[in-house]
């Protein structure tokens, strides 16, 4: 669903690698909207799907993604316009009795703390666990968010900090929905669509709308599953075309007269600070401060579609992309508002020494538990970020090496010794630095078959600190374990009691009494740490 251009574990879908595509040359179909003053206009390129005829055009539907968050905040700032609720409404004060919600030091969450990514609440409900993950929030349902919301204890102060949250946002919709009596995509079409006549706007699609829809590819290039979400759709499950977004962009910018113009304006005002530089957060809106230039915006992303929206207020002139890759397209809407904003380039490789490539072989620490494993397979230079997929590196030169599945770039710094020290992480026009603390690479753990009746053994809440468990419960003939706090992962086998993670460099192994009992666990990470058996 997307959120601001910043690196894995920060801001959006998670930055380097995971949630980016092919490169934009395998992009199928990108539609532009420029809107200015005296009018707007639209571009396109490419075709509904592979095979298809029909070219993609202004009418064109693709899935919008987390762009569905800003008209959420929009009918949040329509229903405090007509006195039906509060930015500062608690949020239990619409939810049922039944549901606890979380608090923190004797503050409650409110509905401007959910539009504003500042609610506490992490950026998906650790319960969610998807029966397909192609289609991850179709089978999430009330029940489980309520359940989550009725246990989830808060890990900092309310307000105190910003985190990009796909459930604050979906549970913002999902209240009011039940604040209106309507559901979700109602309130959007009654409130918003329907006023600005934005016809092809929507959840539901029609038959009109269907066969006007862009297949999505995924980061592979192949068909990606259409996305679901009857729980968390205010967070990104609207559906849209250039043409709509284009006069969605002119209401918002005051170049059209309309009864929600002035709950538009309300959502434009920074309401909170996010902690990275350039960056303030409105509601929904994000705002960018660079190049001396202003510009209002949000992205959006699902499993073959990424979309960007944007608008400059002090030169009336706004930009809508739409594409049915999972490829980034943020650089061109963020080029044609700021020519400052750089293009993402095609890269070609030069030829080097793979020789060469054992200098940089190791591992890098980009954060507290966040790494760069460079390996070298045969002749190919590999690098893979904590938790996520392994990817080659090409050369520009020696030292200077770029993605292709994403607009990413690696150098490798040297000491006077000619020592490899450090690597730089160039991404969305930011530079992160990673230090060398290893020339070692994990041995790459390879999971068994097991008979999933063991897994009966292993269930159970296990006592890592007073504060602290770790969850394990058997889903599917899968073994998952879930930390306090933390999203719920797949455990893999490595014997029958050594079970390894795949999104983090951690490991537990079971531990029997005399009788065959499981007792205990042992958590390997950043060290071993213990942890009983209590429930």
């Amino acid at each position: 669903m997307q959120g601001p251009p910043t690196v894995r574990n920060s801001t959006r879908s998670d930055g380097f690698c995971k949630d980016e595509g092919v490169s934009r040359a395998s992009d199928i179909g990108l539609a532009v909207g420029i809107v200015r003053e005296k009018g707007s206009q639209t571009v396109s390129y490419g075709k509904l799907s592979r095979g298809n005829d029909r070219d993609v055009d202004g009418d064109t539907v693709f899935e919008i993604g987390s762009i569905t968050k800003v008209f959420t905040s929009i009918l949040l700032a329509d229903m405090v316009e007509h006195g039906e609720v509060s930015l500062n409404d608690p949020i239990a004060k619409f939810l049922p009795k039944s549901v606890r919600v979380p608090t923190k030091d004797g503050k409650e969450i409110t509905l401007l703390d959910l539009s504003t990514h500042t609610s506490g609440l992490p950026r998906l409900p650790t319960n969610l666990a998807p029966k397909d993950p192609r289609n991850p929030y179709a089978d999430y349902t009330v029940e489980q968010l309520y359940d989550f919301l009725s246990k989830y204890t808060l890990t900092r102060e309310i307000g105190s900090k910003y985190e990009y949250s796909n459930l604050g946002v979906g549970l913002l919709g999902h209240l009011l929905a039940l604040r209106s009596g309507a559901n979700y995509e109602a309130l959007v079409q009654t409130r918003i669509c329907q006023r600005l006549q934005m016809l092809s706007t929507s959840i539901t699609l029609s038959p009109s709308q269907q066969a006007r829809l862009a297949t999505g590819y995924d980061a592979a290039g192949q068909p990606a599953m259409n996305w679901d979400s009857p729980t968390l759709a205010a967070a990104g499950m609207l559906r849209s075309t250039a043409n709509d977004m284009a006069r969605f962009l002119a209401a918002n910018m005051g170049l059209m007269q309309s009864k929600v113009l002035t709950a538009m304006q309300t959502t434009h005002k920074v309401a909170r600070e996010t902690g990275q530089a350039d960056l303030q957060i409105a509601l929904g809106w994000h705002v960018w401060k660079k190049f001396g230039t202003e510009i209002v915006w949000h992205n959006g992303g699902t499993g073959g579609y990424h979309s960007f929206i944007g608008f400059v207020p002090t030169r009336r002139k706004g930009v809508v992309v739409l594409s049915n890759s999972a490829s980034d397209i943020d650089d061109i809407g963020l080029h044609l508002l700021e020519s400052q904003y750089e293009l993402s380039r095609e890269r070609t490789a030069i030829k080097v020494d793979p020789n060469t490539y054992s200098a940089y072989v190791g591992r890098y620490e980009l954060a507290p538990n966040v790494f760069f494993t460079i390996s070298r397979e045969g002749e190919r230079l590999m690098a893979q970020l904590t938790g996520q997929s392994k990817f080659e590196i090409f050369p520009e030169s020696e030292t200077k090496f770029f993605l292709k599945v994403i607009d990413a770039q690696l150098d490798f710094l040297k000491d006077d010794k000619g020592q490899v020290t450090h690597l730089v992480l160039h991404q969305k026009q930011v530079d992160q630095i990673a230090k060398k603390i290893s020339n070692e690479v994990p041995e790459e753990r390879k999971a068994i078959l097991l008979d999933p009746k063991i897994y009966d053994l292993y269930v159970g809440r296990y006592q890592l600190a007073p504060n602290f468990t770790l969850t394990i419960t058997k889903e599917n003939d899968r073994l998952m374990a879930q930390a306090s706090g933390q999203p719920k992962f797949e455990l893999f086998p490595e014997s029958e009691i050594k079970f390894f993670f795949k999104v983090v460099d951690a490991q537990i192994t079971f531990s029997k009494n005399d009788k065959g009992e499981i007792t205990h666990l042992t958590l390997h990470q950043n060290g071993d740490h213990v942890a009983k058996l209590i429930k």
